[in-house]
Formats: C-alpha cells, structure tokens, sequence
C-alpha cells in the first residue's frame, strides 16, 4: 500500500487540476468551500447541494464575513447529488470534504459518498462528535481519511446567502482506525438505512494492518498540510492547525466537552440558550458535571490527556457568559422537528466509553432521555 495516491499540489502540474467537491452546502461547508476554491491555483471547488440547490446554481453562495467582509463564492459546479457529481465532468475527485450532519440512525453516509470515490480520493470529514470516521474507514479501507474540526460561528440565513460571525478555526488531522468500534449496538432498524458499519465491507487483513496504517497515516499527514497550505497561502484563513491521530481525537473530545453538555441540556431545559443555562445555578452545576465527566473520561479512552493549553471545564463556562442569544444546533433542529446528532455527540462516546471499560453516567442519562424523546415525537407523527 506504500503506493497511496497523492493529490497534486497546486501549480505542480498546469495541466492537471486539483478537484474538490463538498458535500454539504450548509453554512459551514459553503464558508471553507468559498476560501478553498481559486481556480488561479488550479484549485476547483465544486457543491453538493440539496434544499438550496436552485439558489447556488443559479446565484452562487453569497457570503457575508466578519474576517473576509462580502463577497459572492461561485463553485465549479453545483449537483443536486453524489451521483450526479459522479456523472459530471470531473472523472477523479482529489478531495471529497463531507460537513453534512452526522445522523447514522438516519443513514449510512459513507454510502452516499461511493459513486464520488476512486483509488486517488482522499476522504476529509468536518463533522461534530467523535466516531464519525469509522463507517468510512470500513468502506474504504486504502483511502486516506482527514479528520477536521471546526471552531466557527456561521448559519445559513436564507438559501444560498451564509452569514460568518466569528472564528474560522479548523483542526486536522490523519485517521487510520483511532475511533475504531464505537457502532456495535447502534440500533438501525430494517438494516438498509442507518447503518454505522456498512454491509460487506472490505476486510483489511490482519497481517497488513499496522503497515496499512502507517501508510494511511502517512499519506493523511501529507493531505493535512497539503490542504492547510491551500486554506493559508491561497485562502488567507490563519488558524489551520494539523494534528496527529491521537491529538486531533483529544481535540474532537474536548469540543466535546462543550456540544454534549450545552447541546442536550438546551433541549431538555426547555429551549434555553447557552447563556442563559450558565446563569442559572444548578443549570450551571449540571453542565460541569457534564463537562467534568468527560474531561476526565477521555485520557482513559484514549490514552493521553488533554494539551494544557486547552480550555477547562470552568473557563469554558465562564466564556459562555458572554454568549447572550446563542441557541446549540441541537435545540434548533429539535425545535424544527429535525433529527438531532444524538448518536455522535452522545451514543457513540458512551459506547465508546464503555469498551473501555469506563462509564460516562451522565452522558448515558442525557442520551437515554434525548433518544426516548425523539422516537416518542417521530412516533405520534407517524400516527398523524
């Protein structure tokens, strides 16, 4: 496997392109779309979009930013599907960059990306929660995978028209199997939608592994730079970071700190902000305890403990003061009678957790709760 496929650099070959395609026209996937894309590069980036497909394709994304000021961002391309993006122009996607939700009760998106990917793809997931790899790396066990995570504050505020208010952070990182077996008790219904693990994936043999994931690794790493080179040089955003495996998953778990604490809690408080529960005090005492379960937790998952440069649970809290009128994407999707990311944020960390042989009570109360809501709700709609 030492022969991993490298997407070019840009200008190393005028007369080959590098192609880049996102899957997700949310907010945040249409922000970094927009400061990757520079054809002058050689550099093409092109959207997968579903409920504002007209919009992009007829007008752009139009991009009001607090770093960048307005501007309008026109893609390569506008699909209304991966399989319509299979079918274009484009015949090797280099990049296939994924910022949908993570909803694997829902469905298994590793499947939904298939038509795109070829032997030369690289694999790059800006998603929430922790887990989110594995049914990728299942199905396609010789691509590279890059881990991201975001710091942003964006909202799409009407279809094709994205709003930047603060932060452009993105932490990446390789992935070769760190978030291995977090899916084995996943509920997934008639087994054809919401599977974690894909059906028949292709096994990697035993013998093979700890090479194959050194390779991975390897070539990754090479992708994390090749790809904040892009973001920095060309793009002007200047807090790109890349990590290793093992530090970019601390990085996922302490932002997990923060979306399973004030994520579940808005919801099951009653559609309170994030300011507003910090102000109150036993609000207050429960998301630390939140907080401080898995600040604690994830050393013994993972193996080593947070950088100390790292916001504890208490600094945190207190920053979230200030956050007057912010609402978590959770409490928005349950107040849109949307599904929530329940599984990564919540279901994956406490299976994780658990085959560690460490119990995340909390979180497991927070998730039995939010699961049971949801399927109660889905379950009156269903007898409407």
């Amino acid at each position: 496997m030492s022969g991993l496929y490298r997407a070019p650099k840009a200008g190393e070959d005028p007369d080959r392109p590098v192609n880049v395609v996102f899957v997700g026209a949310g907010a945040v996937g249409c922000f970094y779309a927009s400061r990757l894309h520079h054809p002058d590069h050689n550099i093409h980036v092109s959207l997968i979009a579903r409920s504002n497909y007209r919009a992009l394709e007829e007008s752009g994304v139009k991009l009001q930013t607090h770093t960048f000021g307005d501007y309008t961002f026109r893609p390569a391309a506008v699909y209304p599907s991966p399989d319509a993006a299979s079918k274009g122009a484009v015949k090797q996607w280099d990049y296939i960059i994924v910022t949908t939700k993570a909803l694997p009760d829902v469905s298994d998106d590793s499947a939904l990306i298939a038509p795109l990917v070829s032997e030369g793809s690289c694999i790059v997931l800006i998603q929430n929660g922790v887990g989110v790899e594995e049914p990728y790396r299942l199905r396609f066990p010789a691509n590279p995978i890059v881990s991201g995570v975001t710091v942003i504050s964006a909202e799409q505020i009407s279809p094709g028209v994205i709003r930047q208010n603060r932060w452009t952070r993105l932490h990446l990182g390789p992935y070769s199997d760190s978030a291995n077996s977090t899916s084995d008790s996943i509920e997934t219904g008639d087994g054809t939608t919401g599977a974690l693990v894909p059906p028949s994936p292709t096994p990697t043999p035993d013998s093979d592994s700890d090479s194959l994931n050194e390779t991975l690794l390897s070539v990754g790493l090479d992708h994390c730079d090749r790809l904040g080179h892009y973001w920095t040089a060309f793009g002007s955003i200047p807090d790109i970071t890349v990590s290793s495996e093992i530090d970019l998953q601390l990085i996922r778990w302490h932002k997990l700190t923060i979306n399973a604490a004030f994520n579940p809690s808005s919801v099951l408080s009653g559609g309170l902000g994030n300011a507003d529960m910090v102000r109150d005090p036993e609000l207050r005492r429960h998301l630390y305890g939140v907080m401080k379960e898995i600040w604690d937790a994830a050393p013994k998952i993972l193996g080593r403990g947070f950088p100390g440069e790292l916001a504890g649970p208490e600094k945190i809290l207190k920053s979230t003061e200030r956050n007057v009128g912010s609402k978590p994407s959770m409490l928005l999707d349950w107040e849109a009678g949307r599904r929530m990311e329940l599984e990564v944020i919540l279901g994956n960390p406490v299976r994780l957790g658990r085959r560690r042989g460490v119990e995340l009570r909390r979180m497991g109360t927070l998730y039995a709760l939010l699961r049971s809501m949801q399927a109660v709700r889905e379950g009156r709609k269903a007898r409407l």
